[in-house]
């Protein structure tokens, strides 16, 4: 599963590749769960009539989906659990996922690049993904919104996952003898039916990224550095 990547923060890039304006990049870009991290979806309004309403909108968000189920003597338990993945198998009935899943409430996560441990060596070697064309990835996911104890709504996200046992580069990653998995990575041209279809087609989208289009690239911390996943 994926705990740390590099979002997509050049206003310009995000436009050109996602069709989303974000003005205002106040975040790092350095994405670990639990931090504000940026997610494209189709505005809840889009659907309202309203022609100044745009096809998508990039949203600042907590990553790791809260439900807008939960309750807010429940907020304390839901911010520590590990929800910043959903595995596709299970999120539809998944008290924390199953909301936004029938709901459709698609999204999607723009990345420069995710990364992963590489253990064939017997230690975590962190490992950069990126396409090998340079451009971002666009990783699918969930979003859903909470209400605090105050009153006040808050936008999360997760990313999707799938098995990745037999796929010819994630299947090489984790750990010996657990199961491999992967993100759900978009192909840019899906990236409009994605955010658009219905709860009935989620799983039509949920495919494995091809290899050949992955860079993979160990990273070497700075000395005197750590680099947890």
């Amino acid at each position: 599963m994926c705990s740390h990547y590099e979002s997509v923060k050049i206003p310009a890039r995000l436009k050109q590749y996602f069709g989303a304006a974000f003005e205002t990049p106040a975040f790092s870009a350095d994405l670990w769960p639990k931090r504000q991290g940026l997610f494209v979806r189709r505005p809840p309004e889009l659907n309202a009539g309203d022609d100044a309403v745009p096809d998508r909108e990039a949203v600042l968000g907590r990553w790791g989906l809260i439900s807008a189920r939960t309750s807010a003597d429940g907020m304390a338990k839901a911010e520590k659990l590990s929800t910043f993945n959903a595995r596709s198998e299970t999120a539809s009935r998944s008290f924390t996922f199953g909301n936004a899943w029938q709901r459709a409430q698609h999204c999607i996560m723009p990345a420069e690049a995710v990364f992963e441990p590489d253990w064939r060596s017997g230690r975590a070697v962190p490992t950069r993904f990126s396409h090998v064309d340079g451009v971002p990835l666009g990783i699918a996911g969930l979003w859903d919104k909470f209400r605090d104890t105050a009153g006040q709504w808050h936008e999360s996200y997760t990313m999707l996952t799938i098995n990745a046992d037999q796929h010819p580069l994630f299947r090489e990653y984790h750990r010996t003898g657990e199961e491999k998995r992967m993100v759900v990575i978009l192909p840019a041209g899906a990236y409009g039916e994605w955010l658009a279809a219905g709860a009935d087609d989620t799983r039509d989208f949920l495919h494995p990224f091809p290899a050949d289009q992955l860079l993979a690239q160990a990273v070497i911390p700075a000395a005197g550095s750590s680099f947890l996943f």
